[in-house]
């Protein structure tokens, strides 16, 4: 999945969703931050020895007057403070192992399942502090053993257990504040330990918080941030795709994106928003079963719909069709029920919305390799009958211009691929050692798996043995001074590379496709 790098987040939480900065969330954030001082190990005891005490005290107090909270409310005012005062600790991570063996660690997040909210929406700034990404660069070990000791001791229960008491309405900063940092401490939590991303999945209701969260009309920037959280906990977690999929979740996703089949975004945050939920759609499209709610909850229909509205979701509906009809033969067959292959094609041919974000060349080029892979996809998974003549009469209509445009991106990717390949030549040349499988990968990354998926259209359209596709094919070959050798070679590393992913049988039979087109080209 195409993701980005970790972003900084407090001008987001400051934003509220639009572009002007909220002054109590501001107030908020600064009443949080304590200034940075020199720590030793005898300076951490100290600290912490102070707050174990405030925290006898609370408890005490709150026992012995469980009806009378004017008795114990200037207990918490100092239990706050040692709370905010405990954040200087994140001005010496070198020192989190200390941290850690003055056992303290259960004692903090015990209060995140205190009475007072307040309290707890101390304990969540803290964490978010001991965790940030800034802090813990260059600190790895320490790192460690903070995340391990905070995971021991429950931290990803009770973060999302205080998260679901705390209200997320724009009339409450402080809580708003908190419900973004507990998303950030869990993201930090992952960034330092990946397999976190399961384990908050599996001990905890984040999935269906985030599901809740992202079903809200509204935009604000929580519901961004539950999007980008979403599509992290996705992109590299079939258990969690799965997961999802078990509880409704390509439903709501596909409810989510349908708000902006006829609008656009209107603002910056809220476009990487729109992002990140089709990011969290393709992640979840990955395991079979949730291809197949895809298609009974009519995504295949919506993604059309938004492709033919023609706003910003475009290439990203484009990108979606392209997860769910991969391997996946009913996708296929929907698509062309419902009349894609018009809409497919005028994107394939370059008609293509235009506005400042597609201007650029990049998008467009991603858009055509997405096309291929869909087209690629549909002769995959419609191997014969009605809508196999449908898909195979749009290359002949308008004298074969689909073909045209097909050996245009052929000859450029191949140029693409050929330039690479002089480029890695030239550098084993300098003495730089470089293993073939290495080269394969520069080599695809550089275009050559869209290369490969082009000739593998040509070679199902030579198959399909129609005289004036076979013609065009050759003439348009001759004009290039290349011969059918050319596409048979590119075939054959394909041929060559396929993998045992799917399994040893999956393997022989895609083999078994690609060496009927080599021998198809004679």
């Amino acid at each position: 999945m195409e993701s980005g790098g970790k972003r900084r987040r407090t001008d987001a939480v400051l934003s509220n969703g639009n572009d002007k900065i909220d002054p109590s969330l501001l107030e908020a954030l600064e009443k949080s931050q304590s200034s940075v001082e020199a720590l030793d190990l005898r300076t951490v005891k100290k600290l912490v020895l102070s707050f174990e005490r405030r925290l006898k005290e609370n408890i005490e107090a709150r026992l012995k007057y469980p009806d009378q909270p004017e008795k114990f409310a200037d207990t918490e005012v100092d239990l706050h403070e040692e709370l905010e005062k405990l954040k200087v600790l994140a001005g010496g991570p070198e020192l989190y192992p200390d941290v850690v063996n003055l056992n303290v660690i259960p004692s903090i997040l015990g209060l995140l399942s205190h009475d007072n909210t307040d309290i707890a929406i101390d304990v969540v700034h803290l964490l978010q502090d001991l965790t940030d990404e800034d802090v813990l660069e260059d600190n790895d070990e320490p790192a460690r053993v903070l995340v391990d000791a905070l995971i021991e001791n429950n931290v990803l229960e009770l973060l999302v257990q205080n998260l679901q008491r705390l209200s997320d309405a724009d009339s409450d900063p402080d809580e708003m504040a908190a419900v973004y940092n507990t998303l950030a401490t869990i993201e930090n939590l992952i960034e330092v330990k990946p397999s976190v991303a399961e384990l908050v999945c599996e001990r905890t209701k984040l999935l269906r918080w985030l599901l809740g969260k992202i079903k809200v009309r509204e935009f604000d920037s929580n519901k961004q941030y539950a999007s980008e959280i979403l599509a992290i906990l996705l992109q590299n977690s079939t258990a969690n795709q799965k997961r999802l999929g078990q509880m409704n979740g390509v439903d709501v996703l596909l409810q989510a994106v349908a708000m902006y089949k006829s609008k656009d975004p209107k603002t910056s945050d809220e476009e990487e928003m729109l992002e990140n939920l089709f990011d969290s759609l393709c992640c979840v499209l990955m395991p079979l079963e949730n291809k197949e709610r895809f298609v009974k909850a009519e995504g295949v229909e919506l993604m059309i719909i938004i492709m033919k509205q023609k706003k910003s979701a475009y290439a990203s509906a484009i990108r979606a069709l392209d997860f769910a009809m991969t391997k996946y033969p009913p996708a296929c067959e929907r698509f062309v029920d419902v009349l894609g292959l018009k809409t497919a094609f005028a994107a394939f041919m370059g008609k293509i919305p235009v506005n400042k974000k597609n201007k650029k060349e990049r998008y467009q080029e991603e858009l055509e390799e997405r096309l291929v892979s869909l087209i690629a996809s549909l002769f995959g998974g419609i191997l014969r009958g009605s809508r196999r003549e449908r898909l195979l009469s749009k290359f002949v209509e308008n004298e074969c211009e689909k073909i045209d445009r097909l050996m245009e991106l052929y000859m450029r990717y191949s140029d693409r691929v050929r330039a690479e390949t002089d480029r890695l030549n030239e550098l084993e040349l300098d003495d730089l050692e470089m293993d073939e499988e290495e080269k394969y990968n520069r080599k695809l990354e550089s275009g050559l798996y869209t290369l490969q998926l082009i000739a593998v259209i040509l070679g199902h359209l030579w198959c399909s043995e129609q005289p004036q596709m076979r013609t065009r094919i050759e003439l348009l070959l001759k004009q290039q001074k290349l011969t059918k050798k050319y596409i048979k070679d590119i075939l054959q590393e394909y041929h060559d590379n396929i993998g045992d992913l799917d399994g040893p049988e999956e393997k022989e039979r895609a083999q078994a496709r690609i060496q009927k087109f080599i021998s198809a080209f004679g």
